[in-house]
Parts: C-alpha cells; sequence; structure tokens
C-alpha cells in the first residue's frame, strides 16, 4: 500500500467535498447540517495558503481522504498553534491511514513553526479520540451540550500535542 498526500488544489477539492459531504449528512463529526458547496470548502481548507496548508490523502494513487492545519484563532498571538483535522472516506478506515496522515501533518506544522496542534473533536467519535490519545495528545477541554445535530445536544473535546 502506497500512501502519498497531495496539496488541495481547485482541481481535487471536488474529491474532498465528498468525502466531507459523506460525513455532514450521515454524522456527527462535523456540525455542518446541510452538504457545503465548493467554495465553502475551499474557505475552510484555506486551499493555497503557504502556512496552514490542505492535503488530499492517496493510497495507491486514489483520493481516500483529506486533511488539514487551519488558523486555531485569528489573532497573531496563536500563530504558533493550529487546528489539525483528518477525514478518511468509509473505505479507508482501520488500515493505519490516521497514524500516517497524523505524523505527516506533525511534520508539515514543524516546517511552517507551528509548536502547538488542536484537535476539536465530538465527544461521542470515540475512534478519532482513540487515535488522538494513542499519538500523545492529551485532552485539553470539553465543552458539554454545545452544539445539537440529528436532534441530540453534543458534547465537544479539544485534544492537543506540543511538537
Amino acid at each position: 500500500m502506497s500512501i502519498q498526500f497531495k496539496r488541495v488544489t481547485k482541481e481535487n477539492l471536488s474529491e474532498a467535498l465528498t468525502i466531507y459531504n459523506w460525513y455532514v449528512l450521515n454524522s456527527t463529526a462535523t456540525f455542518h447540517l446541510e452538504e457545503v458547496d465548493q467554495e465553502e470548502l475551499e474557505r475552510m481548507l484555506s486551499v493555497g495558503h503557504s502556512k496552514y496548508q490542505s492535503f488530499v490523502v492517496l493510497v495507491d494513487n486514489h483520493v481516500c481522504g483529506f486533511c488539514y492545519l487551519s488558523q486555531f484563532r485569528y489573532k497573531e498571538a496563536y500563530d504558533q498553534s493550529a487546528e489539525i483535522t483528518l477525514y478518511l472516506n468509509q473505505d479507508s478506515k482501520g488500515k493505519g491511514l490516521g497514524k500516517a496522515t497524523l505524523s505527516f501533518l506533525e511534520n508539515i506544522a514543524k516546517k511552517n513553526e507551528i509548536n502547538n496542534l488542536i484537535a476539536v473533536i465530538t465527544a461521542d467519535n470515540i475512534v478519532s479520540i482513540s487515535l488522538f490519545e494513542k499519538y500523545n495528545y492529551f485532552k485539553v477541554g470539553h465543552l458539554k451540550k454545545i452544539g445539537i445535530k440529528f436532534g441530540k445536544a453534543l458534547d465537544v473535546v479539544s485534544y492537543q500535542k506540543e511538537i
């Protein structure tokens, strides 16, 4: 199995959009309630940004997910920190891609002088929480009933790793 990461561009954004919109419609991993369009995803992923970069995840040249670093807060003092996010399609789970993706993004963060990574995860997303905990991210926050999706009040947890 060959894993590669390629920068998200306008040309490959539609593949990431398909994956993201599956999560919008079928999970609590994102708090979007309706499908997003390509323009919205492009903004979310900061396509073309030099510091906060986004990538499609390819296995054997097939897009199976996407990942990105985004600005943690819009104030300059936070510029050493970034939110880390990854989405994999349903056929790609349990194959070690989460580990490879976290490692890849951590290396990108170091190169871009980012030394704090924060994952913001819906508290019922046990698979994602387990992944981040396994790779030394520590729980640093818990917001109770912060959002409502599918008629259910949801908690959000934050995990951080200093790299």
